[in-house]
């Protein structure tokens, strides 16, 4: 099989010579260690020299206060004083809506136009340098659940959820409507050469859902919902990511339409892979398996090999074999990398 027919027989849960793979996304402190271990002038040489069968796309994004779209939304308010220049501000951080209760001044935010700062010719120049044979996976993330928390604060946008759900709704969904945009501009400069795309929020803890599967149901999802109809019409597979425990609204994920479920964090509670397989393997395929909190991490090379032949035999098909975050971090030795896609074919 080609990587790419390999691709869609595994998340159309078709029989496979083997299963389809996923890299994932080495962040920018492995790369070095990763390219001299595999021999390789850049990170996109790694598709190659693992074998992988998809090949990401990060939808091209510049505006004056980001160069990605995942953080496209400048909420954050100002530096308190005394905090030091290496400061990192997170989800909990206050955001610009933080004391807002007027859902009619959403606009008083200044929020970005995506058609001012995505270049269609730059959308397909990516997508047009990715392999011929691999399956071209657009990461657009469209987190609009993660950035609403952020516009507020996350502590704030879930107070809000409760006692000013009218001052919430209208913050995220004015940023599906900037995700909704900015996908269109790229799925019409890309039609035809793309075929997956990956979405998603952070919905899980390592133990539980962090908010309850009802408010999921009525803040979120109506918006997944949207950006997966959206996909499905340029007929994209969608890949849908959420770390941690999400056991509780895989249900409500494959009634919105998702196709493929990621990344199964394998420690997390209630996502082990056989019993994942057993109640929604002949609905929804996955993506992930290969623990990357620990296995990766510490576990030998014939322990990584062990758990990817056990995947393989829950999974023949339907699981496409992947670390367990889609970010590959600098603590994994790059032959833990090598042994687990080693091990697939």
């Amino acid at each position: 099989m080609t990587h790419l027919e390999r691709f869609y027989a595994t998340v159309e849960r078709k029989p496979v010579d083997y299963p389809a793979s996923w890299l994932g996304l080495p962040v920018p402190d492995a790369h070095q260690s990763l390219k001299e271990y595999f021999g390789i002038k850049s990170i996109e040489e790694m598709t190659n020299a693992v074998n992988d069968d998809v090949y990401p796309v990060e939808l091209p994004y510049h505006s004056p206060t980001s160069n990605a779209i995942y953080a496209a939304f400048d909420f954050a308010k100002d530096f308190e004083s005394g905090r030091d220049d290496d400061y990192e501000r997170t989800l909990t951080a206050p955001g610009f809506f933080e004391n807002y209760s007027d859902p009619s001044a959403i606009g008083d935010f200044d929020w970005p136009e995506p058609e001012k700062y995505i270049d269609p010719a730059e959308c397909l120049a990516a997508v047009e340098a990715a392999p011929d044979d691999k399956a071209v996976l657009g990461v657009v993330w469209s987190a609009h659940f993660q950035d609403a928390c952020a516009a507020f604060g996350m502590e704030t946008a879930l107070m809000k959820m409760v006692l000013e759900p009218e001052m919430f709704r209208v913050v995220i969904d004015r940023i599906l409507d900037f995700y909704l945009k900015a996908n269109e501009i790229f799925y019409k400069a890309t039609a035809g050469k793309l075929h997956a795309v990956l979405i998603g929020n952070d919905l899980g803890s390592q133990e539980s859902l962090m908010l309850s599967r009802d408010m999921i149901k009525e803040f979120v999802l109506p918006g997944t919902k949207k950006l997966v109809d959206q996909a499905h019409s340029y007929g994209l597979k969608v890949i849908h990511h959420s770390c941690g425990s999400i056991r509780p609204i895989i249900e409500d994920l494959i009634d919105v339409g998702v196709d493929v479920i990621h990344p199964i964090q394998a420690l997390a509670a209630g996502m082990e892979p056989a019993s994942l397989k057993e109640e929604y393997g002949s609905r929804v395929s996955f993506c992930g398996g290969v623990d990357a909190q620990y296995l990766l991490v510490k576990g030998s090379k014939a322990e990584v090999q062990a758990k990817v032949a056990e995947l393989k035999r829950i999974f023949p098909t339907g699981l496409v074999i992947s670390p367990s975050h889609e970010a590959i971090l600098p603590d994994i030795p790059p032959e833990n990398i090598e042994a687990l896609f080693k091990s697939i074919s």
